[in-house]
């Protein structure tokens, strides 16, 4: 996974990343002596053993085990990928982050991601400046106004317009091999003898099968809503058809920019509405989202074509602690509703709250909102149902809660639910009230069993802290240059350490020239830089080892591992040529390897004594 971003400039973001900072943003920090602490996230405890080190750039909890880096601790906090936690880490430090995107590392010239998000961006130009100069464009301008939508706010969305044609995007930009080749990638325009599977490859109404072209245009006769991921870089488009015809909405396809169940529409603009109102609110349509912008709601998101994924609602709380689902209040409504709150409950931290809005027949937030006015939205949107009442109200809706029968059947229907939910005072809270519903106590519910075995499996996931104990002199002084990393300057012969032939001396070898072109190396740099490597696991233990040193002998004691290390090599070195002389017989020796057995004796003699 990190190979797909250049070693060197994950290098150069721990070089400018700050660990407490990035921490301490999540998770508030007190200083203890150099260091600084907080009750772990990862577990419950009373007392706190979640240490951060500012000079390691490392954190480290005593309770559960887990630790990393800066970018560990945002895949484990945040649920990020790698590229994901690196992309975050880069734009709080300013630094652009080459090859992010899955899939682009072993693309051909002139489809990384660079290129492919050019190109997106230039056919975001051309649909926008269709929607002001192409003739045909006065129906799609008509139905915006019709739809309440003023030019202003079309043009802060980046609306544009793709014509009722069969090539003129692929005329228009496609004009290399090189650019074809992007489109397709990018999904803007299909080869005609590859038909994608959403969209209709026959011509477009009036067109000519056989005018010649190779490729043909996705969105045809459709109102443009580009849409940007987490950073503000155009990934893809939503399409709403212009009058009949289906499907209404069409969406790029999956492509090595844009994936469905990652992105949300509108997500990047509204970053900090959400984050000062603590809440997002997740409607249906891109034009709900513009809709309500105008009118002053500004913490709107869409999702995609796509029911609500986890990696949605991570990326919404991560900036809010509050999420309110607006859905219809039909049946298809109310079953989507129940899909959202499935996904939902493994993402229920204590103090997030999810929400639902269930919208009158026939309504929408665009309706709703120009018929009502922010304040009255708004408010609904505060006084929507908690997503946990809505679970009980569904569940005993299916049961007959009046006999024993029924409420027993709720049991059996909530436990399986609530056990999803994280370990905390809410999941606490939901098995009391299961208890208060169906008559049973905690203890016939089985919650504290329920609790024992989710904590097991938080604690399973992390590794357990490594004990004091005898290692190797390899393992021990790779241990201590990881933790401080200044010592490799502390060696005086630093060659000598290519003689060495022990398996994973190759790390500690490669570790002490890093620092010694480096001196400002951290144990999270070092770290890092062997993510990808096998002994990435074991480098992680050993840099969270006690080692039990105390700093004045640092120094010494490392030289002298070092040291130790060489002399069992050369004494290695020695056996393996004794035993090679050995079997020979004398008389097939020849003068040198007799007095080279001899010296190999005597040496042998001389450290048994």
């Amino acid at each position: 996974m990190a190979g797909k971003i250049p070693s060197v400039f994950i290098d150069q973001l721990m070089s400018r990343v700050d660990i407490v900072e990035v921490i301490d943003r999540r998770v508030p920090l007190t200083r203890k002596g150099k260091e600084f602490q907080a009750s772990c996230p990862f577990h419950d405890e009373k007392t706190p053993s979640f240490t951060v080190s500012p000079t390691k750039q490392f954190y480290y909890c005593f309770g559960c085990g887990a630790h990393g880096t800066a970018i560990g601790f945002l895949m484990d906090y945040a649920n990020l990928s790698f590229v994901e936690a690196v992309e975050e880490l880069a734009d709080g430090v300013g630094l652009q982050v080459p090859q992010q995107t899955p899939g682009t590392q072993a693309a051909t010239p002139g489809e990384s991601a660079g290129d492919l998000l050019g190109m997106v961006e230039q056919a975001n130009f051309w649909f926008q400046q269709q929607l002001r100069k192409h003739p045909a464009a006065r129906q799609a301008v008509a139905y915006l106004k019709a739809r309440g939508l003023d030019g202003k706010i079309a043009a802060s969305f980046g609306i544009g317009f793709a014509p009722d044609s069969w090539n003129d995007l692929a005329l228009a930009l496609a004009t290399t091999p090189q650019a074809q080749q992007q489109l397709v990638k990018t999904g803007l325009i299909i080869r005609k003898d590859d038909p994608s599977p959403e969209d209709d490859p026959s011509p477009a109404p009036g067109q000519n099968s056989e005018s010649g072209a190779k490729f043909f245009d996705r969105f045809r006769s459709r109102i443009m809503f580009p849409i940007e991921d987490h950073r503000g870089r155009v990934v893809g488009f939503g399409g709403r058809i212009i009058g009949d015809g289906e499907p209404k909405y069409l969406n790029s396809p999956e492509t090595p920019l844009f994936h469905k169940g990652a992105e949300l529409y509108g997500l990047h603009r509204a970053r900090r509405a959400i984050g000062a109102a603590n809440k997002s609110i997740v409607v249906e349509g891109y034009m709900d989202v513009v809709s309500l912008a105008q009118f002053g709601v500004d913490n709107a998101v869409a999702t995609l074509g796509t029911a609500t994924t986890r990696t949605h609602l991570q990326r919404l709380f991560r900036l809010a602690a509050e999420v309110v689902f607006c859905f219809d209040g039909d049946r298809a409504g109310r079953a989507a509703a129940w899909k959202a709150l499935q996904v939902s409950l493994p993402e229920m931290q204590d103090g997030r709250k999810v929400g639902l809005l269930f919208l009158p027949d026939g309504e929408d937030p665009d309706s709703m909102v120009r018929a009502q006015g922010q304040a009255a939205f708004v408010e609904r949107i505060n006084t929507a149902k908690s997503m946990l009442d809505f679970l009980f109200d569904h569940l005993t809706e299916q049961v007959d809660m009046a006999s024993r029968d029924g409420r027993a059947q709720l049991v059996s229907l909530a436990k399986p639910l609530l056990a999803q939910l994280p370990v905390g005072a809410l999941r606490d809270l939901m098995f009391d009230r299961l208890t208060s519903l169906s008559g049973l106590t905690g203890a016939q519910l089985g919650k504290q069993e329920y609790s024992n075995n989710l904590n097991s499996r938080i604690r399973n996931r992390k590794s357990k802290p490594h004990q004091p104990g005898q290692i190797s002199p390899l393992a021990f002084a790779t241990s201590l240059l990881l933790q401080n990393p200044p010592l490799a300057l502390a060696l005086d012969d630093v060659a000598a350490l290519q003689q060495l032939r022990i398996q994973g001396a190759e790390v500690l070898i490669k570790m002490i020239d890093l620092i010694r072109n480096q001196p400002e190396q951290t144990t999270a740099r070092l770290l890092e830089l062997f993510r990808d490597s096998t002994y990435h696991g074991y480098l992680e233990k050993l840099a969270m080892r006690t080692n039990f040193i105390d700093d004045d002998v640092l120094k010494p004691q490392f030289k002298d591992t070092v040291g130790r290390l060489l002399e069992n090599q050369k004494e290695y070195n020695r056996q393996e040529a004794l035993e090679k002389l050995r079997q020979k017989s004398m008389k097939e020796l020849k003068e040198e390897e007799k007095a080279a057995l001899v010296e190999l004796l005597n040496a042998r003699k001389n450290a048994d004594n």
